[in-house]
C-alpha cells in the first residue's frame, strides 16, 4: 500500500483530430472538492464538439487552471489534485490517520484520453443529474457588458470555480437584493454571456425557477422593446441626434473561439483557394412530393423525408458525374476523385453550422438514407457526434429552404469540390402542357470548384438532378 503524498497536475489531454486547444465551458468541481479516479471534472468545447474531461487522479482539488470561457492549450495544466489532508506540493509529511490509496489510484486510471469525443462525454451528461449553477451576487451586480467582453476575467484558481447548488435562493434573501440565477444548461449561460444578458435579472420559467433558453430570449425581446419605446418617446428629435442604441449601451464583443473559429477559418480558406461558380435552376417538385407521399403511405412506420429523396438524387448524379465527387490536392498538383460518396449534410445547431458526414452513402437504400439522416442531424444538434463524423466529406447537400429562402450562393465546404443547395418549396404559377397551373416549385443551386470541371459537367449534373426532381421515375434507371 502506498500513499498519495504530493499534488499531481493533470494536463489538458490530446482530444484527437489534431486539436490543439479547448475552451472551458463549465467546471464540474470546485477547489476543496474530493474527486475520484475518472470523475468528470470539466466540460470543454473543442473545434469539433463539447466533451467532458475525466481526471485520472484521486484526491482533493487544490487548483483549477482557467475560468469558464478561457481557452487552454493541449498539454497545459488543467487541474491540480492534492492529498486529502490538504498537504501542498512541498509537504511530504503524512499525518496519523491519513487515508491511503491503492497504487493504481496514485498512478491514475490508465484510461486512454486521446481521441475520445462526444460519444463518451455526451452519454455522461445525459446520465448526470443536472447541477444548478447559482450566479454569485458580485457577478449579478456587474454590468452585462463586462460579462460579454471579459469571459476570462477571474485570474485566481479559486475565482474560476463557479459555486453550485441544487437548491433555490435562500429564504432569508431580502427583496431588494439581487436574485440568484438558477441555470442548468451551459448553452443558456453562453447565450446570456454573448448577448450581454444579466442572468440575475431573468426570471426562470423552469421547475424551481430554472432559467431556460426561452427566458433569455424573452429578456432580449423585452430589452429591444424597451429600447424602441425609449427612442419613440423622443419628441421630434432630429434624425442626426437619434442613437441606434439606448444611452449607456456598449458593443457586444463575441470572442472567435471553438467551433465558431473553425467555421470562420474554414470558410475563409475555401473562399481564398477555390475558384467557385454557382449555377441554378427552378424546378417543379410536385411529382417528388407525390412520390414521397406514396412511399410513406405504403410504410408509415419508416417515413422517408424529402431530404432523403434529394440525397438519393444527388447520389445518382454523382454516379453519372464523378468529377464533382472530388477534391484538389494542391500540394500534389492533382485532382482526386473519391471512390465512395461521403455525403455531408449541412445542419444548423446551437453551436453553429455543422456538416456531419454519412460515409459511403451510395451503399444505403433510400429508407436507410432517411434513417441515417434523421439520426445524424439529431445527434449533431444534441452535440453527441464524435469529431470523426464531422470530417472527410466529399460532397455536401444543403437544405437552406428550411430558413424560408428561395436561393443562395453558398461557400463550398473545403476541401470538397461541390455543394448542392435546395430552396423552399412553394406554390407558384407554372406552365404544364401549355396550360398555366399552380405547382410546387423549388430552386436548386450548384456551387462547384471550377478547377475540377467545366460548365458542361456542372450543368449536366444540375440538369440531371432537376430532371429527377420533376420526374422521380428517372431514378429507377440509375438505382
Amino acid at each position: 500500500m502506498t500513499t498519495v503524498e504530493r499534488t499531481q497536475v493533470f494536463l489538458l489531454p490530446d482530444l484527437g483530430e489534431g486539436l490543439s486547444e479547448a475552451e472551458i465551458v463549465e467546471w464540474r468541481v470546485a477547489v476543496g472538492d474530493v474527486v475520484t479516479v475518472d470523475q468528470s471534472v470539466v466540460e470543454v468545447e473543442t473545434a469539433k464538439a463539447v466533451v467532458d474531461v475525466p481526471c485520472p487522479y484521486a484526491g482533493r482539488v487544490v487548483a483549477l487552471h482557467g475560468a469558464a470561457g478561457e481557452v487552454r492549450p493541449v498539454g497545459q495544466p488543467l487541474i491540480t489534485i492534492g492529498p486529502l489532508d490538504g498537504a501542498g506540493p512541498d509537504d511530504d509529511r503524512e499525518p496519523a490517520g491519513h487515508a491511503t490509496y491503492r497504487e493504481e489510484e496514485r498512478a491514475g486510471s490508465g484510461n486512454v484520453l486521446i481521441g475520445y469525443g462526444t460519444g463518451h462525454g455526451g452519454s455522461g451528461r445525459r446520465r448526470r443529474r443536472p447541477r444548478l449553477a447559482l450566479a454569485p451576487e458580485s457577478t449579478a451586480a456587474a454590468p452585462a457588458s463586462a460579462v460579454a467582453t471579459s469571459p476570462a476575467a477571474p485570474t485566481s484558481p479559486a475565482a474560476s470555480a463557479a459555486p453550485t447548488s441544487s437548491a433555490g435562493p435562500t429564504a432569508d434573501s431580502s427583496a431588494g437584493s439581487p436574485r440568484a440565477a438558477l441555470v442548468i444548461s451551459p448553452i443558456v449561460r453562453r447565450l446570456a454571456r454573448e448577448r450581454g444578458v444579466d442572468l440575475a435579472t431573468v426570471r426562470g420559467s423552469g421547475p424551481g425557477g430554472v432559467i431556460r433558453r426561452a427566458d433569455v430570449e424573452a429578456a432580449l425581446a423585452e430589452a429591444s422593446t424597451d429600447a424602441a419605446a425609449r427612442l419613440a418617446a423622443v419628441p421630434d428629435a432630429p434624425a442626426a441626434h437619434v442613437s441606434l442604441a439606448p444611452a449607456g449601451e456598449q458593443d457586444v464583443v463575441i470572442p472567435l473561439t471553438g467551433i465558431r473559429k473553425v467555421i470562420a477559418d474554414k470558410l475563409s480558406r475555401s473562399r481564398r483557394e477555390i475558384p467557385e461558380v454557382t449555377i441554378w435552376v427552378d424546378v417543379d417538385a410536385t411529382a417528388l412530393l407525390a412520390t414521397r407521399a406514396a412511399i410513406n403511405a405504403a410504410s408509415p412506420d419508416a417515413p422517408v423525408s424529402i431530404l432523403a429523396l434529394l440525397a438519393r438524387i444527388c447520389l445518382s448524379g454523382l454516379r453519372r458525374y464523378p468529377q464533382l465527387n472530388a477534391h484538389v490536392d494542391t500540394e500534389g498538383q492533382r485532382i482526386v476523385q473519391s471512390a465512395g460518396v461521403h455525403l455531408g449534410i449541412a445542419a444548423q445547431t446551437d453551436r453553429g453550422l455543422l456538416v456531419p458526414v454519412l460515409r459511403d452513402a451510395q451503399r444505403l437504400t433510400t429508407r436507410e438514407l432517411a434513417a441515417e439522416l434523421a439520426a445524424t442531424t439529431a445527434a449533431a444538434r444534441a452535440g453527441t457526434l464524435p469529431p470523426a463524423r464531422l470530417t472527410g466529406g466529399t460532397f455536401t447537400l444543403n437544405n437552406y429552404g428550411v430558413f424560408g429562402v428561395d436561393g443562395s450562393t453558398p461557400i463550398i465546404n473545403h476541401p470538397e469540390a461541390a455543394l448542392l443547395g435546395v430552396g423552399r418549396i412553394v406554390d407558384k404559377p407554372w406552365v404544364v402542357d401549355g396550360q398555366l397551373a399552380v405547382r410546387k416549385v423549388t430552386q436548386l443551386s450548384l456551387t462547384f470548384d471550377h478547377r475540377v470541371c467545366d460548365g458542361g459537367v456542372a450543368g449536366g449534373f444540375l440538369r440531371h438532378v432537376a430532371d429527377c426532381v420533376e420526374q422521380p421515375a428517372l431514378l429507377v434507371a440509375n438505382v
